[in-house]
């Protein structure tokens, strides 16, 4: 099977966002990572909030997971992280270059 591990997590500073993306790509734990800003609205200690923040989608390999989420709650900077997995199956040719680009 052609199977990629999709993790999405959430960081409020653009600054660290990118800075845990070069990480994890000169590391060789993801093959590419996508930064997007969004807006996010949430309960937080029984209020509605809004915030800016970056959503980072890395694409990696199954065999990634533990490390990576390890990582990610020891680099992002909220008090309980968003870090949601997902596996996907693809097509060959990309799944192949994913595999070449991480360890």
């Amino acid at each position: 099977m052609n199977k990629i591990l999709t993790i999405i997590a959430t960081e409020p500073n653009k600054s660290n966002a990118e800075k845990i993306s070069k990480f994890l790509i000169e590391k060789k734990l993801a093959a590419c990572i996508s930064l997007k800003e969004i807006s996010s609205t949430y309960y937080w200690d029984g209020k509605i909030e809004t915030s800016n923040e970056i959503e980072i989608t890395i694409k990696s390999i199954i065999q990634n997971r533990a490390i990576l989420i390890n990582i990610l709650k020891s680099k992002l900077s909220n008090e309980v992280p968003q870090i949601m997995l997902k596996e996907y199956e693809t097509e060959l040719n990309y799944f192949n270059w994913i595999k070449c680009n991480v360890n």
